[in-house]
């Protein structure tokens, strides 16, 4: 009965791909445009060296739902065995007896990982929730203090401001569908458990004044269970690797299937962030830089020079021949580009 039912949904999935892939053919550019925007990675290389200084506070909710939201899809993704249309389409006997559909790849389809809940769709639920109600709290909190604005304005704000939230989740969603990765329902999962991840954080207050050593023992937890996670299904003979082998099999470009989609590449990335931060919250420097006021040029100038280095930082490729280490150096990467806005740049 349940595969039945993934079956018609998964084969309604591949449906709505074929039919955006050939009515909207046009908008090719646009949803490859999306699907990049939408990579957490622009959240670690943008939102958080914008808001690091504008207001420390958003940028660590923002590291903490990233992380933490990525990590938990990534349990999801081991538990529950998504497939992905690009591959699904090929081999499911749901088209025995009909033509399969057609269905074409793009140089972001060939994701590596379990394809349930979408990581995209839900990295951008996640960090634009957070965005959304860290900017109305702000607006709040400005009110209360003597700010007066018009509860008129205050209204459209919140509309504007969540018109634009939803507009960004449909635009992630028909991304994704539209280059095979997800099917709809992969998708809309992932947008509802990004927002209950943000909403959960919004509720959660220790994270700003966390010491390095709960850093460093939540990275150390967060990579322990992960790998024993992986190592105890093994032993009992569950491959959670076992989409690596599809992607390298129905890709139609071996050079689409990149090292950095795979769940441990995305794992270390993720954990070398979290640590970075704490060692970028905990360092002298940046303590020091907490008593100095600073005006908005020179924010500005902090933010302009935090982008620039983190675009630099972003250029380096770890190599790609040992899987080791590329983990190690993504790992020290992100660690050193979480660090070096907190710290570097501050001291202007």
């Amino acid at each position: 009965m349940l595969n039945t039912v993934m079956d018609a949904l998964q084969g309604f999935g591949v449906t709505t791909t074929h039919y955006l892939q050939t009515n909207y053919e046009d908008a090719q550019g646009l949803f490859l445009w999306v699907s990049w925007a939408a990579d957490l990675r622009n959240t670690f290389f943008i939102f958080f060296p914008l808001w690091i200084h504008l207001r420390a506070s958003v940028a660590i909710k923002l590291i903490w739902v990233a992380v933490i939201g990525d990590w938990l899809n990534l349990v999801f993704k081991w538990i529950l065995f998504g497939e992905r249309p690009y591959w699904w389409v090929h081999e499911a006997s749901y088209y025995d007896n009909s033509v399969r559909p057609h269905i074409e790849q793009y140089p972001m389809t060939c994701e590596t990982g379990p394809g349930s809940p979408s990581g995209h769709a839900m990295g951008a639920a996640a960090v634009y929730y957070t965005l959304v109600t860290s900017i109305l709290a702000i607006m709040i909190s400005k009110k209360k203090i003597g700010v007066k604005k018009s509860t008129k304005n205050e209204w459209y704000l919140k509309v504007i401001l969540w018109s634009v939230f939803w507009a960004v989740q449909v635009c992630v969603c028909l991304s994704r569908v539209f280059i095979a990765a997800h099917f709809p329902h992969q998708v809309i999962a992932g947008v509802i458990t990004g927002m209950i991840v943000a909403e959960a954080f919004n509720r959660t207050q220790w994270i700003y004044s966390a010491s390095m050593k709960n850093y460093f023992l939540t990275t150390l937890f967060l990579t322990s269970f992960a790998v024993g996670f992986y190592l105890l299904l093994k032993a009992v003979g569950v491959d959670l690797l076992w989409t690596l082998e599809k992607a390298q099999k129905w890709c139609v470009r071996p050079e689409w299937v990149y090292l950095d989609s795979t769940p441990f590449a995305s794992l270390l990335r993720n954990m070398g962030t979290l640590f970075g931060l704490g060692l970028g919250l905990h360092s002298p420097l940046y303590t020091e830089s907490k008593k100095k006021s600073t005006s908005m040029g020179q924010k500005l100038v902090c933010v302009v020079s935090s982008l620039v280095l983190l675009h630099l930082f972003d250029s380096f490729k770890p190599p790609t021949h040992t899987a080791a280490l590329f983990y190690l150096l993504s790992f020290c990467k992100s660690a050193l580009s979480r660090w070096s806005p907190s710290v570097s740049s501050r001291t202007w």
